[in-house]
């Protein structure tokens, strides 16, 4: 057929994948209630499970780079980085969280102000009382800082890290499966390692294709407020959607056709310099710019002074759920873009070493989502305190999530043709995230299956998979409605749950192999027995940068 990948992963995941959206088109209701079940079980009786797991993972990240292992090169001892520290972060920004900064920069202080997530101790009163005051504003911003910072972060970086060291110091395939070799060995390449990979490739492949039909709600949120139609939820909303995706699967695949260096890295770079220059804009029209600085820093040390009591709390005196439908959902439902954005990290990452990638995956994107949190959150409390209910009642009370952003630029106080302007320029930066996470895992998917980083598969084979998440997306918003993306939200929770135990085996995996590794300074490695002896003696590697 003139395919250049591994036949049994990638028709098992094409037909699996059709058949599941079949499924889910013919039974919306059925599917929802089985795995509405299942995702209730997992947020409300492993929640301490995923705030403890995350933590862990945050933990030995940090334990890694600062150890001994740290200066292990991933590649060769004489590799070198592919991509410059700019070009490498607006790829890591494009593909991990840029997404979450706009649908959740103005939605989420503003949710937080309005319904607190915990009433301090000291305070003598109701969490109604409570909500509003300027102790609520600033605990709004730090749960979200703590939601979107390190912790996110680190469900991104370690298997990155575990991907990046097998594909490029062991020589496996790039796929999830790699780096079960040290407890696999030669199965990865059996059935068990497809198991693995195919239900990888399902999880990507259904998380973009949500990610893309609710990306679509927002930039329609966006079009209609500029524009001015009404969205009824009838034909022109179903209608408007659909060409929005058409749009945005078109966009990525001529992207993922032109390949990473013309494709995705341009539209990363023309995309983080769009999204700074919103910020910048948010700074300096805002009531208040000496607020906002003096706020961001605050808020900053408020984040960094809680982070160790936040990264263990479980609501467990309180029992209030509230940290099930937030704090473990985020994690459920990130954890099923790891693999993806692991993956895609440790693509543009050869020739780092540990510790480059750990500080550069994991505090790049955390500094820039905590000035943005700060910054977004900060303005749009100055806007609530001067004209009350503004921005409460459509995001909050009308549950309006995806119009959050519009409706808070629009308050901003300049004149309504600049704020116009900038809405626009907000809807095309939304676009172009959506477009670049949709294109960054066609470019994933079509590596999962074909397993091999040194040849450059056929175009059409990235295309391919850049079509299959637009049309799995039409196919369900079209086929059964808003009904079938919930119900396949709540199946991507479910599936996430064994990749967040397969986390686990990858710290395991990666002491295991770095203990063997000669590079590694202090390592004891064993020399090739000599003629006439039956037991090497051991050498001492002086280890290599």
């Amino acid at each position: 057929m003139g395919l250049r990948t591994n036949p049994p992963i990638f028709f098992a995941s094409t037909g699996l994948a059709i058949l599941f959206v079949a499924v889910t088109i013919l039974f919306t209701d059925q599917i929802n209630d089985v795995f509405s079940r299942m995702t209730g079980f997992i947020l409300s009786s492993l929640s301490w499970f995923y705030i403890l797991g995350v933590t862990v993972f945050l933990g030995f990240l940090i334990w890694i780079a600062i150890s001994r292992y740290g200066s292990v090169r991933l590649g060769g001892p004489d590799s070198r980085p592919e991509f410059s520290n700019w070009a490498w972060f607006a790829m890591l920004f494009a593909a991990g969280i840029g997404t979450i900064l706009m649908f959740w920069g103005v939605a989420e202080p503003i949710n937080h102000y309005a319904n607190p997530p915990r009433v301090p101790l000291g305070f003598d009163g109701s969490a109604e009382e409570f909500a509003g005051t300027a102790a609520a504003a600033k605990q709004a911003i730090t749960f979200t800082n703590y939601h979107f910072a390190l912790h996110t972060w680190a469900i991104f970086t370690l298997p990155a890290l575990a991907f990046a060291y097998f594909i490029f110091r062991r020589g496996l395939p790039m796929r999830v499966s790699s780096f079960f070799y040290p407890f696999l060995g030669e199965r990865i390449h059996g059935p068990i390692g497809r198991i693995i990979d195919v239900t990888t490739v399902l999880g990507t492949l259904f998380g973009l294709s949500v990610s893309i039909g609710l990306g679509s709600a927002q930039i329609n949120s966006g079009l209609s407020r500029l524009f001015g139609f009404d969205l009824d939820g009838g034909a022109v909303e179903l209608a408007s959607q659909l060409g929005i995706i058409v749009v945005i699967t078109a966009i990525a695949i001529v992207s993922v056709a032109l390949g990473l260096d013309k494709g995705i890295k341009r539209l990363s770079n023309i995309n983080i310099l769009m999204s700074i220059g919103l910020l910048l804009f948010v700074f300096a029209v805002a009531s208040s710019p000496l607020f906002l600085a003096k706020g961001v820093v605050e808020q900053t040390g408020d984040y960094l002074s809680n982070i160790v009591s936040l990264a263990f709390w479980n609501d467990t005196y309180a029992g209030t759920g509230w940290q099930d439908g937030w704090t473990v959902f985020y994690w459920a439902w990130t954890i099923t873009w790891a693999p993806f954005i692991g993956i895609f990290i440790a693509r543009i990452s050869k020739g780092r070493t540990i510790r480059e990638f750990v500080a550069g995956v994991l505090g790049l994107p955390t500094l820039f989502s905590v000035i943005w949190f700060s910054t977004f959150g900060l303005a749009a409390f100055d806007i609530e305190r001067a004209n009350p209910g503004v921005l409460v009642g459509p995001v909050v009370e009308d549950a309006d999530i995806p119009g959050a952003l519009y409706v808070f630029l629009r308050e901003l106080p300049v004149a309504e043709t600049l704020s116009t302007l900038v809405a626009a320029i907000a809807i095309v930066i939304v676009a172009i995230f959506f477009i670049t996470s949709s294109d960054s895992a066609s470019l994933v998917i079509d590596m999962m299956c074909n397993g091999d980083q040194n040849t450059v598969p056929p175009t059409r084979q990235r295309v391919f998979w850049a079509v299959l998440e637009g049309l799995v997306a039409l196919a369900l918003i079209f086929g059964a409605g808003p009904a079938a993306l919930d119900a396949l939200s709540e199946v991507i929770t479910v599936i996430g749950l064994p990749f967040f135990v397969m986390s686990f085996f990858m710290m395991a995996a990666l002491v295991v192999s770095l203990r063997e590794d000669p590079d590694v300074p202090g390592n004891v490695v064993k020399s090739p027995p000599r003629s006439g002896d039956e037991t090497p003696a051991p050498t001492e590697s002086t280890g290599s940068d």
